[in-house]
């Protein structure tokens, strides 16, 4: 009899539990305003330190270094340097990006290598030690399962280095992503551009069209992961033809996407996030443009 009491206890449990770890997950995206940093050198000038305070940015999601394939093995590539420092009171999130090729196969203690990698690249600059960790990978139907078991690694990875403080992990998510099965991560940041073919450039806007969006907007209320939501504002620049063709996008469209998504899901006003931080980027919105969008 005690053991069965034991187990109707541990079942009643179950969802005050699992509300605690979502709430704890939630709490990473309470009304907080970020931006992504994807140069190779950590330098800010007046402007773009300007702009953090302005806006209220209090994390940067900083690209630490890609993972390419190089003769059959995955490999850092364009590691970031530290000319300086954020300014105090703004998180710093290492990101690292993984091409898809990398996910074709499973390799042999990547998440370990990763993980060490940016610990080094904290210790060789004097930075605090992070708090959070993201991944972000276009991964498809063919490398899902592949990149969802190196997500638990590098998650056991950060549980075995830091056991007394939880270490946030997070991956980026693309709209054709929604449809499959959710990543053994903390939360998501959905990725609001590059929505378009870029093969369809004069019938719409590649980096981001409300008509390509639309489709997926009935995945989003019932995708069961935390979400926070990225925006475009920066430009695209290709040679077709020898001609040279240049995509930027307008802030009426940014904002309108914005309203669809967030009728659909509340929770994506929470944290938001602009792509990326750079000086031209910042002047090519005004200032009330970027209220708008990082309006909670």
């Amino acid at each position: 009899m005690k053991t069965v009491r034991w187990i109707v206890l541990l079942l009643a449990a179950l969802p005050l539990l699992t509300g605690c770890r979502q709430e704890s997950r939630l709490t990473k995206l309470a009304d907080r305003n970020a931006v992504y940093y994807w140069r190779t050198e950590m330098r800010l000038d007046s402007l773009e330190r300007d702009f953090l305070v302005r806006h209220h940015v209090s994390k940067v999601y900083c690209r630490y270094f890609d993972v390419v394939m190089r003769d059959s093995t995955p490999m850092p590539n364009a590691t970031i340097s530290f000319a300086e420092r954020l300014p105090d009171g703004i998180e710093l999130v290492p990101t690292v990006y993984i091409t898809e090729d990398c996910m074709h196969q499973r390799h042999d203690s990547l998440a370990h290598k990763i993980v060490t990698r940016i610990r080094q690249i904290n210790r060789t600059n004097d930075l605090p030690p992070f708090r959070e960790l993201q991944i972000d990978c276009d991964y498809t139907m063919r490398s899902r399962q592949t990149y969802y078991d190196f997500l638990s690694e590098v998650k056991q990875q950060l549980t075995s280095l830091f056991p007394r403080l939880p270490i946030f992990l997070s991956t980026t998510i693309r709209l054709h992503q929604l449809q499959m099965k959710i990543p053994p991560v903390d939360y998501g940041v959905l990725m609001i551009y590059n929505t378009g073919d870029p093969r369809r450039f004069q019938e719409r806007n590649p980096i981001l069209d409300i008509r390509d969006v639309k489709p997926y907007l009935r995945h989003l209320a019932r995708y069961p992961l935390p979400l926070g939501a990225a925006y475009p504002v920066y430009r695209w620049q290709r040679n077709i033809y020898g001609v040279r063709i240049e995509h930027t996008v307008a802030d009426s469209v940014i904002l309108e996407v914005k309203h669809a998504v967030e009728d659909e899901r509340p929770e994506l006003r929470h944290l938001i996030l602009t792509y990326h931080l750079d000086q031209e980027n910042i002047n090519r919105y005004t200032p009330a443009t970027y209220e708008k969008i990082y309006s909670h």
